[in-house]
């Protein structure tokens, strides 16, 4: 899956979370039928309101709870996304190579060039597609508790610090913070990656700016659900994907490299030498042979 077609897959996703947070108004109840209704936006509720009771009657540390909860059950996708974005950017000298080697764009060459990038995908482990797959995952998530707080009666009027849950923040401070850790966890993610990656970029600034568009129309509790959340994604990356330690490594690696191919033309140029310094004394000898032996027929 080429670039492009990974970011309108990205941003055709967050549009569809958008539309799809206003489908169903109805209050959710014991009632309520449907799958989705029934047994994921019911039973998410109940969820929120069960952690809410146990935690102090706050339905605001309720959803915070939940959100932790749902983060650590993702944390083995979320980690293996960063795994694969950090293969993908190892990988992009030998796409580069190979997008040279078969720059032509007819058919027979685009072809080889899909053949030789998938060989190198497989023999690296790496799943193009991988960095979606969380985003894919968030979104029924965050649709399922957008439409779990806004059609259940307690949690839509519940309120916590200064905000209704149900309502917009009215000093726009979550949405801040939201989209604030959402560049930062991006950020931080791109700062391990050996080269820049224009899609990578591009989202750097794109998700943070829809995040404070939706934090600000959107009820509060998605935006605590938003930076508690993404605060948890900047403390997983510093401890498991830490960019200033991958960044020190593939110095040091570099600078290595560097040292062995200084000792090596050291050693090669040593060597010339020495070999430049044999070929000279063979030739000194060669002439006093010669000096000698005419020297003797005189």
């Amino acid at each position: 899956m080429n670039k492009r077609k990974r970011l309108l897959l990205l941003l055709g996703t967050v549009l569809l979370a958008v539309v799809l947070v206003g489908c169903g108004t109805s209050p959710i109840t014991e009632q309520s039928t449907g799958i989705w209704d029934k047994y994921v936006i019911f039973n998410f509720s109940r969820v929120i309101i069960w952690l809410s009771n146990l935690f102090g009657g706050s339905y605001g540390v309720g959803i915070i709870v939940f959100t932790l909860i749902i983060r650590l059950i993702l944390l083995p996708v979320m980690h293996g996304q960063t795994k694969s974005t950090r293969k993908m950017s190892e990988l992009q000298p030998q796409l580069k190579e190979l997008q040279t080697k078969y720059a032509s764009k007819d058919t027979e060459t685009q072809s080889k060039l899909k053949e030789e990038t998938s060989k190198l995908y497989s023999e690296a482990g790496v799943n193009p597609v991988a960095g979606c797959l969380p985003l894919l995952i968030q979104m029924p998530v965050l649709i399922a508790m957008y439409q779990a707080i806004s059609r259940t009666e307690v949690l839509k009027t519940g309120n916590f610090l200064w905000m209704n849950l149900g309502a917009p923040d009215p000093y726009f401070i979550l949405p801040v913070l939201a989209a604030i850790l959402t560049f930062a966890t991006t950020k931080l993610s791109t700062m391990s990656q050996a080269e820049s990656n224009p899609t990578t970029t591009t989202m750097l600034y794109v998700m943070p700016a829809l995040i404070l568009f939706m934090g600000i129309t959107l009820p509060s509790a998605l935006s605590l659900y938003w930076v508690v959340g993404n605060a948890f994604s900047v403390a997983q990356t510093l401890l498991l994907n830490n960019p200033f330690k991958i960044k020190k490594e593939r110095d040091e690696k570099i600078k290595a490299e560097r040292d062995r191919q200084r000792a090596l033309e050291k050693a090669l140029k040593t060597k010339k030498r020495k070999k430049d310094k044999a070929l000279k004394m063979g030739r000194m000898e060669a002439g006093r042979w010669i000096s000698t032996q005419l020297k003797l027929r005189q």
